[in-house]
């Protein structure tokens, strides 16, 4: 039997934490996926990962003892978009490097 596809959203911006935004197994994961892909959203694979934040809520912050796991993801998504920590937390198109 082929084991069912999970996908978890994160999210994280003006919150202290990242919060799971949406998550869901099968035909569900694809969509956001799918989606996650049509609005220009990282995806990051990492099986172990989706396991541990597919045993949180919706709306939940993750955990402490995921925050590094969490921030080796995030530092990847930031250097792909070109962005400094604290981006997030400041008006759209003003980022740490035009400082």
């Amino acid at each position: 039997m082929k084991p069912s596809r999970e996908a978890v959203a994160l999210e994280y911006g003006l919150r202290s934490a990242p919060v799971v935004s949406l998550k869901g197994s099968g035909e569900l994961a694809d969509r956001i996926l799918e989606e996650a892909r049509k609005q220009g959203v990282y995806i990051a694979q990492d099986p172990r990962l989706v396991g541990l934040l597919g045993q949180l809520d919706v709306d939940q912050e993750i955990p402490e003892h995921l925050y590094v796991a969490v921030a080796v993801i995030l530092s990847w998504v930031y250097w792909l978009k070109g962005m400094v920590p604290g981006d997030e937390k400041r008006p759209a198109g003003v980022r740490g490097r035009e400082r």
